[in-house]
C-alpha cells in the first residue's frame, strides 16, 4: 500500500481468528481491529501476534492491524480490567500503539456516580499504557444505557467525555469514534467530530439511516425503530466530510468497519456490504492515490 497511510480503510476481526483473517485480507482491507467481547480468555497473545504477522506478510497488501480491544466493564469485572492490562502489554507485539473498549460503568447508577472507580481503575492503566507508548480510546457506544442508567459503558455523551478527560486529563486517552451512535441520540455527527478529532485515535466504520417520519409522529421512546445502524455507503453520513475532518485535524489512523449490524447487508449477505463499504470508503478518501510531480 503506497499512499492513504494516513487514514486507513478496514475491518474487525473478531476473537482474534487468524483463519477469517486469511479469508478477508485479499478484498482489500487496509487494517484491522482485533477485539474481544469482555474477555480475552486464554488467547496466547504472543503467538496470536505471530500468525497474524504471518497471514499479513503472505498477503503481500501492506494491512496492518489497527488495534485491540476488549469490550466488556471493566468497572465491575476484575478480569475485563486484567484483559485491558494484557491488551496495553501486548499491544506492540500486532504493530499498533491503540488499546479499545468500553470504559465500564458502576451498573444502573448516573454516570457521576462511575467516575471514582473509572480514575481508580484507569489512571493506572492510562499510566501503564503511556509508559510503553500506548494510546487509550474508549467507545462511544451507549449500549441500552442513559446518563442515569446502564451497564457497560460511560463514554457516549460529550459531557461524559469531558469527565472521562478531567479526571485522567493523559494525552494517550482518547475515543473510538463513530457517527452511529451520535445519530442515534440525534446528535449531528460532524460538528462533534470537529470539535473532538483532537481526542480521535481510532473510528469504526458504522453510519446509521434515521426515520425521521417515525420520530416526527412517535418521538424517540415510543418503542418504535427510528433509527437503523449501517455500513457506510448505506447511512445518512457522507463520509467524505468525516476523513476530510479527520485530515483536516491530523489524524493519522484507522476507519474499520463494525459489521453485523445492518438491517439489509447481513447473514449471507454480510461481506457483500462490507466489501460495498470499504470500496465506498476508499472514494470518500479521495480515490485511487496519485504520486505528485516532481
Amino acid at each position: 500500500m503506497k499512499g492513504h497511510e494516513d487514514v486507513r480503510i478496514g475491518t474487525m476481526v473478531p476473537n482474534g481468528k487468524p483463519e477469517y483473517l486469511a479469508q478477508i485480507v485479499g478484498h482489500g482491507f487496509e487494517s484491522f481491529e482485533f477485539n474481544w467481547w469482555q474477555h480475552v480468555g486464554d488467547t496466547d497473545l504472543k503467538k496470536l501476534a505471530e500468525d497474524t504477522r504471518r497471514v499479513l506478510d503472505d498477503a503481500g497488501t501492506g494491512a496492518v492491524v489497527s488495534c485491540v480491544g476488549v469490550y466488556g466493564n471493566p468497572l465491575v469485572d476484575k478480569q475485563t480490567a486484567k484483559d485491558w492490562a494484557r491488551l496495553i502489554d501486548a499491544c506492540k507485539l500486532f504493530g499498533c500503539d491503540v488499546v479499545v473498549g468500553f470504559t465500564g460503568r458502576i451498573v444502573d447508577k448516573p454516570i457521576p456516580d462511575s467516575m471514582k472507580t473509572f480514575a481508580k481503575v484507569f489512571g493506572p492503566l492510562a499510566k501503564r499504557a503511556a509508559d510503553k507508548g500506548v494510546r487509550l480510546a474508549f467507545e462511544n457506544c451507549d449500549m441500552g444505557g442513559t446518563w442515569q442508567t446502564g451497564d457497560w459503558n460511560i463514554a457516549h455523551a460529550p459531557t461524559a467525555w469531558e469527565m472521562i478527560f478531567d479526571a485522567i486529563p493523559s494525552r494517550n486517552v482518547g475515543l473510538e469514534w463513530e457517527p452511529c451512535h451520535q445519530m442515534g441520540s440525534l446528535i449531528d455527527p460532524l460538528p462533534q467530530l470537529r470539535k473532538w478529532v483532537h481526542k480521535v485515535f481510532h473510528l469504526h466504520g458504522k453510519d446509521a439511516t434515521i426515520l425521521w417520519d417515525v420520530v416526527r409522529e412517535y418521538g424517540i421512546r415510543s418503542g418504535k425503530t427510528f433509527c437503523h445502524h449501517r455500513t457506510p455507503g448505506f447511512g445518512d453520513t457522507n463520509w467524505t466530510d468525516i476523513i476530510s475532518i479527520l485530515r483536516m485535524g491530523k489524524f493519522k489512523g484507522a476507519i474499520d468497519i463494525e459489521g453485523w449490524h445492518d438491517p439489509v447487508y447481513r447473514g449471507d449477505l454480510e461481506m457483500t456490504g462490507q466489501v460495498r463499504g470499504l470500496k465506498y470508503l476508499k472514494r470518500c478518501r479521495g480515490g485511487d492515490f496519485v504520486e505528485n510531480p516532481t
